[in-house]
C-alpha cells in the first residue's frame, strides 16, 4: 500500500478537503493513523439504481479510491432500508413480501453499482436485522427526556433540543414545507409539535412488527440510520454523507437522536451530493423520471458512465440530457486513442500531471476539474512519442482510476 501510495502522489489524508455542510466551509479530512470511518445512506429497495443513485455512490468512491490510494484504510458502510413506509406500499401492491422485495432490489442495486465498477462496501446492514437495538436507542431517548408516547406511537420532541436545525441552517416554516413534501406528517394529531418526529409506530395489519415498551411495532425512518451507523463504525464518524435531500429532516434528525442517546459529536463531516433532473424535475421513484444505470450500460461502456459522473462536480446540480452520455463516450474514445498512441513522457513531466490531477481531487473531490487534466493530458499523449522512462498510457490510466474510469484507456468491447 506504500509503494502504490507513493506512485499515486504520496500525500498524506489530511490534504484532502471536503466542504462540510454543517460549517458551510471546506474542512480537512484528517484521521490520524486510523481507518477513515464513512457511512452513506443507502437505498429503500424498492426499485433498481438509477443515475442519482450512481452520482451520490460515484462521490463517495471517488473519496475512497483517493484515499486508498494513499494507503489510508478506509472502513465504509452503507445501509439498506428495509423497513419503510414505502416497502410496505409496494411490496402491497406488487403481491410480493417485503424481505423478497429487499432481496430482489438489493441483488439488483449491487450489480448494477458493480458493473460501473462502484467498490463494493465493507458492510450493508439491513434496518430489519437491528431493530432491537433501535428498541433501546428510543428507551434511552424517552430517559433522556426527549421522547414522549402516544397511542404506541413515540416522538421525538424537538422543542427539547435547542440544536435542531443547526445542520440544515433552515428556519421553522421550510422544515415543515419540508418535513411535510418528504413524508412526514406535521398534522398529526398526536404530536406536541409539528417537527416532532416519528421514533417509533404501531405496525398495521400484515405489516412486519417486533415488541417494544411501546406495544408491538416499527422503527421510524431516522432512528435507523443513527443505530447501524454507530454500530458498524462507532462515533464520532469521520465522513457521513447522501443526497442533499437527506439533510433535512433525515440526517438533522440523525444528529439530534444521537444527542439525546449520549453521542456528540456524532460526525466530525457531514457530505452531501447534489440531485441529478430529467426531463425537467429531480429525478425521483415517486415522479417515475428515472434512468437506470442498466439502461446505459446497453448503450456505452462502463467507463463512459463513469466519466458521465466524474464530469459533475458533487455539490452542483445538473440534469441529464443524452448529450451528456454523448460526450462521455467522445471522452472515453479520446482516452483510447491516447493510450495507443505508446508515448512516454519525462519523470518531471509525468509527475506534474500527476500533482495537477490529484490537486483537483483533493480539492473537495473536484472531479470535472481533475477530467479537464486527463483530457490534457490525453491531447500531450497523442502529440508526445517517446520522450522519456514514463508509460503515457500507463500514467493516463492510473488517473483516471480514481474516478473508476481507468479501463477508458482500453478499446471498447
Amino acid at each position: 500500500a506504500a509503494d502504490r501510495a507513493a506512485a499515486i502522489g504520496g500525500y498524506a489524508a489530511s490534504v484532502i478537503r471536503l466542504f462540510d455542510t454543517a460549517s458551510r466551509s471546506l474542512q480537512l479530512l484528517d484521521a490520524g493513523d486510523r481507518a477513515v470511518r464513512l457511512y452513506v445512506c443507502g437505498i429503500t429497495p424498492y426499485d433498481g439504481g438509477h443515475l442519482g443513485h450512481a452520482f451520490t455512490y460515484h462521490t463517495f468512491d471517488v473519496l475512497t479510491r483517493r484515499l486508498r490510494s494513499l494507503g489510508h484504510p478506509v472502513r465504509s458502510v452503507r445501509n439498506v432500508t428495509d423497513v419503510d413506509d414505502d416497502m410496505m406500499r409496494v411490496s402491497a401492491a406488487r403481491g410480493i413480501g417485503w424481505r423478497e422485495l429487499a432481496d430482489q432490489v438489493v441483488r439488483d442495486f449491487d450489480l448494477d453499482m458493480g458493473a460501473i465498477d462502484i467498490l463494493a462496501v465493507d458492510a450493508a446492514p439491513r434496518a430489519s436485522q437491528h431493530v432491537p437495538a433501535m428498541v433501546d436507542w428510543v428507551s434511552r431517548i424517552a430517559k433522556a427526556g426527549l421522547a414522549y408516547a402516544v397511542d404506541g406511537w413515540v416522538y421525538f420532541e424537538v422543542a427539547k433540543l435547542p440544536a435542531y436545525g443547526r445542520l440544515s441552517g433552515l428556519g421553522a416554516q421550510e422544515m415543515l414545507r419540508l418535513s411535510r413534501e418528504r413524508g412526514a406528517d406535521p398534522d398529526d394529531p398526536r404530536k406536541r409539535a409539528p417537527l416532532d418526529f416519528v421514533l417509533w409506530q404501531p405496525s398495521r395489519s400484515g405489516e412486519p412488527c417486533w415488541a417494544s415498551p411501546w406495544g408491538a411495532g416499527r422503527p421510524g425512518w431516522h432512528i435507523e440510520c443513527s443505530v447501524l451507523s454507530t454500530a458498524e463504525l462507532g462515533a464520532p464518524i469521520d465522513v457521513h454523507g447522501g443526497g442533499d435531500d437527506l439533510i433535512f429532516p433525515h440526517h438533522e434528525s440523525e444528529i439530534a437522536q444521537a444527542a439525546g442517546a449520549g453521542i456528540s459529536p456524532y460526525a466530525r463531516l457531514w457530505v452531501h451530493v447534489a440531485m441529478v433532473g430529467y426531463q425537467g424535475e429531480k429525478m425521483s421513484k415517486s415522479l417515475g423520471n428515472l434512468v437506470f444505470v442498466r439502461q446505459l450500460l446497453e448503450r456505452v461502456p462502463a467507463a463512459t458512465v463513469r466519466l458521465l459522473l466524474a464530469d459533475h462536480h458533487h455539490r452542483t446540480a445538473w440534469e441529464y440530457t443524452g448529450a451528456d452520455l454523448e460526450a462521455a463516450e467522445a471522452r472515453r474514445r479520446h482516452y483510447a486513442t491516447a493510450a495507443r498512441a505508446s508515448s512516454t513522457l519525462e519523470r518531471a513531466e509525468a509527475d506534474g500531471w500527476r500533482a495537477r490531477f490529484l490537486e483537483r481531487i483533493d480539492d473537495d473531490l473536484d472531479a470535472p476539474g481533475a477530467l479537464e487534466v486527463a483530457d490534457r493530458l490525453a491531447d500531450r499523449l497523442v502529440a508526445a512519442g517517446a520522450a522519456g522512462p514514463e508509460d503515457g498510457a500507463a500514467l493516463l490510466a492510473q488517473l483516471l482510476g480514481l474516478v473508476g474510469a481507468a479501463s477508458a484507456v482500453q478499446p471498447a468491447p
